[in-house]
């Protein structure tokens, strides 16, 4: 955003987003504001008519006039009174996306190992002051336009030569501002970035300074950190020298019109002006025009600038919201985003990738969590085609949830590249992660079921909940309008509700992290299934009971020294430790037709505590010793998840 214009450009197109984004809370911003603006409008007539009639010896006249005066007056504090909740209804949303978009930029960098700490100075400090300042453009901006129309119409009402005589040097002090606005833009960037700046030397020299110290290269760093500080603060200089340039286009477009009228009284009076007209028009200028172009010069001069050059460095600094396809470098909105279309980059997103692209793919990735710490994964290669249904298996902290959040790009690889859908990972339109701590905010059901969907229609949302399972639980909530609070629910609920989240997002490959672990296995069975019909979706599961591996049209088996995958017939051929899995589970069922896993079973049938997929000492976690298991072997709860649910147990069936 360095050209003259980017700036004011940038401040309509955000005001216009804002209005697009948000039209009914827009249309009550626009009718209390005329409400507002009534005093204004009556002002002029009323001083003027008063003024004659006091003149002319008629007080009662004169009394009434002021009378509507004072109802006006009324009438405008009501209307003022009832705008700022309207208001806030456009503001406070803005700033919820800026948050959101300041994060995603941040995150879209760091899977990419890019350092950004400048984020912190965007997140904690821009952010607030777009929030802050936006909200006082919108007032200072509406309040001009409706205040100064209002005194416009109220001259036109009264003597239509003097609205001739006020608009020209109006027009010309507005002129004279927004050619200056441009070029004061300009440095208050250099100003913004020099903030950015100072953050990340900041950073790097509390990171590093024992080392600095260490080579005496305390002179150096305190010489860079200083040159930063000083171009911040002649930026700040040129800033401020903006500040006479305003006061200049304030005298043209405030002073001169009265000046105007003033001289041109007696023309007027010649034209058949009275004395309460002339006075009524000064007024109008004076109380009506003044103050509004007093507010908006300083407004926008000072926190309209900031606004503009701020919002401007947190859109370059953002992730993409929008693939690219419209043209070199076109990039559209998000619909519903109140915020302006960001320039694609070189890693624009395409819209579907090449047909022969797999939806996931691992190239030699190692991960270890932290330096010197042993790789939790190692040289692992994966492809996963789009379509897929793949069941994750292994011990207790081999490594599967890092391996979910390394597909869903929350943690970037130490060794190697990570690809969803043939583009590094962490783009959240590419990939859905469900966790085991399942997240439900406070809300309405509706709300909670389409936040990764917000244009789902009423027919698509009852498949959804259909397809998971999920509509016994809307009813025992009453409905989708019925208020969530996550305190209040149980932790397999809102695991449900997340899941019917996920399945609606329309993200192509969906990443279950034992997201399922608290419900029972005929509603987990479902949950899996749905998602495995749902069309163009690829399921990775990190599988909690061995019934999700039965399920999965491959698994992939990690052990801790090396990954194999295959189908569930053909891995125990191979893998040693998926053969005692499946073994403890199919115990006194027949290997060759193994128990419905979502079926309930006898007494004597096959029980699949979760702790069954593979814990090395021979633990199983199940919250009470009423599982028949080999003298060698202890039974124990563990606080990693892995525990059996109560209501599997005393069915005596497979979980």
């Amino acid at each position: 955003m360095n050209s003259r214009m980017d700036a004011t450009r940038l401040l309509s197109r955000t005001v216009a987003g804002v209005v697009r984004a948000r039209p009914r809370g827009a249309v009550a911003v626009l009718g209390w504001s005329l409400v507002e603006a009534v005093p204004t409008a009556v002002l002029g007539r009323a001083v003027g008519r008063a003024t004659d009639a006091f003149a002319a010896e008629r007080p009662a006249t004169a009394a009434l006039w002021l009378g509507v005066l004072a109802a006006a007056a009324v009438v405008g504090a009501y209307g003022s009174r009832r705008l700022y909740p309207a208001l806030a209804g456009l503001v406070e949303p803005f700033r919820d996306e800026l948050v959101h978009r300041v994060a995603r930029g941040a995150l879209h960098r760091s899977m990419r190992g890019a350092q950004d700490t400048g984020a912190v100075a965007r997140l904690t400090h821009q952010v607030e002051i777009v929030r802050d300042t936006f909200g006082g453009i919108l007032v200072v901006a509406r309040g001009f336009v409706f205040t100064a129309g209002a005194a416009l119409v109220g001259l036109l009402s009264l003597m239509p030569e003097v609205a001739l005589l006020v608009v020209p040097p109006l027009v010309l002090g507005l002129a004279l501002f927004g050619a200056a606005f441009g070029a004061a833009a300009v440095r208050q960037r250099d100003l913004v970035v020099g903030e950015e700046e100072i953050a990340e030397r900041t950073t790097a020299l509390a990171a590093g300074i024992r080392d600095a110290v260490a080579c005496g290269g305390e002179e150096r760093l305190r010489g860079e950190l200083g040159a930063a500080v000083d171009a911040q603060a002649a930026a700040g200089r040129a800033v401020a020298r903006f500040a006479a340039f305003r006061a200049v286009a304030l005298a043209v477009s405030g002073w001169l019109p009265l000046l105007a009228v003033l001289a041109a009284a007696p023309w007027l009076m010649r034209r058949g002006a009275t004395p309460g007209m002339v006075i009524g028009s000064l007024a109008y200028v004076l109380h009506g025009l003044q103050p509004a172009l007093r507010t908006l010069v300083q407004g926008m001069g000072g926190s309209g600038l900031r606004l503009a050059v701020t919002l401007a460095r947190i859109l370059e600094t953002s992730a993409p919201d929008e693939p690219a396809g419209k043209g070199e470098g076109a990039r559209e909105s998000v619909p519903g985003s109140a915020l302006p279309a960001v320039p694609a980059g070189p890693d624009g997103v395409p819209d579907v990738p090449a047909p022969d692209v797999p939806a996931v793919e691992l190239r030699g990735v190692t991960f270890a969590y932290g330096d010197g710490a042993r790789a939790v994964i190692s040289g692992l290669d994966l492809t996963v085609p789009r379509g897929d249904h793949l069941a994750v298996v292994g011990p207790s902290g081999i490594g599967k949830s890092t391996l979910a959040a390394l597909i869903a790009g929350l943690l970037p690889p130490t060794e190697g590249e990570v690809l969803v859908e043939g583009l590094p990972a962490g783009d959240p339109r590419r990939r859905v992660l469900i966790p085991q701590e399942a997240y439900v905010f406070t809300g309405t059901v509706h709300e909670n079921l389409t936040y990764y969907a917000p244009d789902a229609g009423e027919e698509e949302l009852e498949r959804a909940v259909d397809a998971v399972g999920l509509a016994g639980l809307v009813r025992d909530l009453g409905g989708y309008g019925a208020r969530v609070d996550p305190a209040e629910l149980p932790e397999g609920r809102r695991q449900l509700i997340a899941l019917c989240r996920a399945y609606l997002a329309p993200a192509p490959v969906v990443v279950l992290d034992e997201a399922a672990y608290r419900l029972d296995a005929a509603a987990e069975a479902r949950a899996e299934e749905a998602f495995a019909r749902r069309p163009g979706t690829t399921l990775i599961v990190i599988a909690h009971r061995v019934s999700s591996a039965v399920r999965a049209r491959r698994v992939l088996v990690l052990d801790g020294t090396r990954a194999q995958i295959g189908g569930h017939a053909d891995l125990p051929a191979v893998s040693p430790l998926y053969r005692d899995l499946i073994g403890h589970w199919e115990a006194g069922a027949e290997p060759s037709a193994p128990a419905e896993p979502s079926a309930p079973a006898g007494p004597s049938g096959p029980s699949e505590p979760s702790g069954v997929l593979g814990d090395p000492d021979g633990v199983h976690p199940v919250p009470r010793a009423d599982l028949a298991v080999d003298a060698r072997e202890v039974v124990a709860d563990r606080a990693d998840r892995e525990d059996e649910v109560l209501g599997d147990l005393r069915r005596g069936g497979a979980p």
